[in-house]
């Protein structure tokens, strides 16, 4: 199966309202969570990092106006590479799912009673 990812945008740092353009974006923080359900157990697994803007140019949307999407999209058009981060929360959740390594006890340990 496939964890169903969700990204989100947790913070954005702007410009001081006085500026021109006013609370322009400069940074972003974002997280890609991801979830899945495997033998009736559920897994869980996350990415996150921040992000930096250049400068605005052209058509400018208010910072009120801005949509998590939006953002996003700065996110993935500045170097957060969508398919990598997304494949790596898939990996950290197969590892759960099937861990690639295990401790077993100690062969001359004696079991706990």
């Amino acid at each position: 199966m496939s964890a169903t990812i969700t990204w989100v945008i947790e913070w954005m740092q702007t410009t001081p309202t006085t500026a021109t353009p006013p609370e322009t974006v400069i940074t972003a923080g974002w997280r890609c969570n991801g979830a899945e359900t495997a033998n009736a157990t559920d897994y869980a697994a996350t990415s996150y990092g921040s992000v930096g803007f250049p400068a605005p140019e052209g058509t400018f949307t208010p910072y009120d106006q801005l949509t998590q999407e939006q953002v996003l999209g700065w996110c993935w058009a500045n170097g957060v590479d969508k398919t990598a981060t997304e494949a790596s929360v898939q990996a950290q959740i197969d590892n759960q799912i099937n861990p690639p390594t295990i401790q077993p006890p100690l062969p001359w340990a004696t079991p706990a009673a």
